[in-house]
């Protein structure tokens, strides 16, 4: 019987009952596309490997025998290119999201893969039934692409006597991944290959997390990493009493939000941009220094810093005091709007939502997100058994929430892998990184990637190993196209340029 969502159903077994030996599932299929005015034929791998753990000998009550230990099977899908003739000069980049808890399905239907889910110029929701359409801005012309799937996500599930939470968590998710990657570059022969990771969201914190442990335990250098919609350091996103930060540093994306629903004084409405940089001058400047000041802020100076916040985020006077100048982005997205009875998204704040309690203070769901769950739901499910003939009657778990609570394994610290990256980055000085920003991101804000950067503390002479890319889009810029249209020949130029020398 396969296992379910949370693993745990057999865990009450006696520990020396024998059950069939989990196998790898593997379904392969041969396409072809038309990627930047390039036909290209391609092999599809669809199915799961089995993971397995190395095991010491114990003795005869315990019934395991030193080896291989089975414990979870990866669910994955592979896009090579066919006219490849030297597997080690051609790139290979490995995919994911983050969550935690998501599938790899965004990047792979949105961004990377040759087939995306069709949306209208802005990104708005299609009417249903959805459909898939050929993706002329595939990387798939440039690198072999491998998206993946960690434990508990798409369908990916611990083995029979195992648990899902062990995968839940910061330390585990990047060891599962990482040895995944490794057993897919040996299984199919890519040691020698360029390789490349993307992650989005959390899975640029798994991206950076992984550019030590692949590094450090498998000996695998990395020729670049691609980060879109960046979260390293979780002391930037996290509004908890007496971490100013976050309201420092969601301040721009408030005043690009406001920007986009011409909620700003007539001179800020003029140029994005030029809004922005008034907005991060000022989250430098004197709102930094308010906010250090703490309770000793007090009468004019208060009251200048109030005023300037108001303008710069579209809220009222009234509203900015009372919430003692630290703007939560929940109560943000809520706010902004209220006086028309709407919301905007948190993901992507140029969508709005309609809430039944247009006085609460917090908004009912995400409509960024209820925007995209739909299409790529129903697409994937569709694509997988009827294009790449991968058969399950598990569910695709697009989003899985029980993987909550997350262990952060940073007794009480945030979650920082900036450090991981940078030391990385100094050990392989060939290490090139990427970055993608979305004016429009409010859960992941460019001026707190922008922090994070700024204080990587790395040597002067590997400054040029990093880029910085914006759009005038959200979290998921590629459902915007022309940002996709851009971001496609970031990553490209990107990916070239970390290539070694013919």
């Amino acid at each position: 019987m396969p296992a379910s969502s949370n693993g745990d159903q057999s865990e009450t077994a006696p520990a020396a009952e024998r059950r069939p030996e989990p196998k790898d599932v593997l379904a392969i299929t041969q396409h072809s596309a038309t990627i930047s005015g390039q036909a290209i034929r391609y092999t599809v791998t669809a199915g799961t490997l089995v993971l397995k753990e190395e095991t010491e000998k114990k003795g005869e009550k315990d019934g395991e025998a030193e080896g291989e230990k089975p414990k979870a099977t990866i669910f994955f899908i592979a896009y090579t290119r066919d006219d490849v003739e030297d597997k080690s000069r051609r790139p290979l980049t490995f995919s994911f999201n983050g969550g935690p808890g998501s599938s790899s399905v965004w990047l792979h239907l949105g961004l990377l893969g040759p087939r995306r889910v069709w949306m209208d110029e802005i990104g708005n929701l299609p009417p249903p039934p959805f459909r898939l359409v050929d993706n002329e801005f595939s990387l798939l012309d440039q690198t072999d692409l491998v998206f993946i799937d960690p434990v508990s996500t798409g369908f990916s599930r611990p083995v029979p006597g195992e648990k899902a939470r062990e995968y839940h968590g910061f330390k585990k998710d990047i060891e599962s991944v990482g040895d995944f990657i490794r057993l897919y570059a040996s299984r199919y022969q890519r040691w020698t290959s360029p390789k490349f990771l993307i992650g989005e969201s959390y899975g640029t914190t798994r991206a950076a997390g992984l550019s030590g442990y692949l590094q450090e335990r498998h000996g695998m250098y990395l020729n670049g990493i691609m980060l879109v919609s960046v979260i390293l350091s979780f002391q930037t996103a996290r509004f908890d009493a007496g971490n100013d930060l976050p309201y420092l540093l969601f301040l721009p994306s408030y005043t690009a939000t406001a920007w986009y629903h011409q909620r700003l004084p007539a001179e800020l409405q003029t140029d994005l941009r030029k809004a922005v940089r008034q907005s991060e001058a000022f989250a430098l400047g004197d709102y930094a220094q308010a906010l250090l000041k703490g309770d000793k802020l007090r009468g004019r100076e208060r009251a200048r810093v109030a005023r300037q916040l108001a303008r710069l985020t579209g809220l009222s006077l009234d509203y900015v005091e009372r919430t003692d100048l630290r703007i939560n982005i929940h109560r943000f997205v809520k706010e902004l709007l209220r006086g028309q009875g709407r919301t905007v998204g948190r993901l992507d704040s140029r969508f709005t939502g309609i809430d039944r309690d247009a006085a609460g203070e917090f908004h009912e769901y995400d409509p960024s997100l209820t925007n995209v769950l739909g299409p790529y739901t129903a697409v994937f499910n569709d694509y997988v058994r009827g294009e790449l003939k991968f058969e399950s009657d598990l569910p695709y778990e697009v989003l899985n929430e029980k993987v909550w609570p997350w262990r952060a394994d940073h007794d009480n610290q945030y979650i920082n892998v900036a450090e991981t990256l940078r030391k990385a980055m100094t050990i392989n000085p060939h290490l090139r990184v990427l970055v993608a920003n979305g004016y429009f991101d409010l859960a992941t804000p460019h001026f707190a990637t922008e922090y994070t950067f700024n204080h990587l503390g790395i040597d002067p002479s590997l400054q040029a190993n990093l880029s910085l890319h914006y759009y005038e889009a959200g979290h998921m810029m590629y459902i915007h196209r022309p940002s996709l249209a851009k971001l496609r020949d970031d990553l490209t130029s990107f990916v070239l340029a970390a290539l070694p020398p013919a």
